[in-house]
């Protein structure tokens, strides 16, 4: 063909001068580790790139096959500590993303405790408020149905008046050092308590009485 005939002066030494030129640039642009791993992203680009470059030479480029890359000595060595730069940085974030989770399973674990221990006193509370509530009702029907049976058994004005002092000390249950009790219910407790000095005397200590004989 005419192009390639008077296109350019040594077509295959000016494919390979291309070649290499951009081989170059399309691995410079790529960060170490990638120009090793991405041989079919630089195919590709260096095929479209000398295609289009040798078209006005005639020359039809449909295919460039990179077979092998053997950086200088010197690049190896950076491009390993690189990649050993990258594995340590990896692993440290693997590292710190696995004590996250630990932290986040630990405080996960403290929370549900405390709010099982909180649930738990708070079920207790009920329990207790429930039984004392329970006592209080027992304590109650209890009490109804003694003065439902006193008003049965129809007492009397001074029975009433001792009953009235029964509750006056149990109203204290031993905790109140007074007890302000009314004059009339004063007046029966000191009857009961005369009543009982006097049964206290035996029939000995009463002047014996006199014979009576009959005639």
């Amino acid at each position: 063909p005419k192009s390639f005939t008077y296109g350019v002066e040594r077509p295959l030494s000016a494919i390979e001068n291309l070649t290499a030129t951009t081989l170059r640039n399309i691995i410079g642009d790529l960060e170490l580790d990638e120009s090793l791993t991405s041989r079919e992203v630089i195919n590709t680009k260096m095929r479209v790139i000398l295609d289009e470059a040798t078209d006005p030479w005639g020359i039809k480029v449909n295919r460039v096959e990179l077979k092998n890359i053997m950086p200088p000595s010197e690049i190896q060595d950076a491009m390993e500590k690189q990649m050993k730069a990258e594995r340590q940085r990896r692993e440290s974030i693997l590292r710190a993303e696995g004590e996250k989770r630990s932290a986040i399973l630990v405080a996960e674990g403290k929370k549900e405790s405390l709010i099982l221990e909180a649930e738990a006193d708070k079920e207790a509370a009920i329990r207790r408020a429930e039984g004392q509530a329970e006592a209080i009702v027992t304590i109650q029907t209890a009490t109804a149905e003694g003065i439902r049976r006193i008003n049965e058994s129809k007492p009397s004005k001074e029975v009433l008046s001792l009953k009235s002092l029964e509750a006056f000390v149990a109203a204290a249950d031993g905790k109140a050092t007074k007890i302000i009790i009314p004059s009339e219910i004063q007046a029966i407790a000191g009857l009961v308590s005369s009543l009982t000095e006097i049964s206290k005397f035996s029939k000995d200590d009463l002047p014996p009485s006199e014979e009576v004989s009959n005639s």
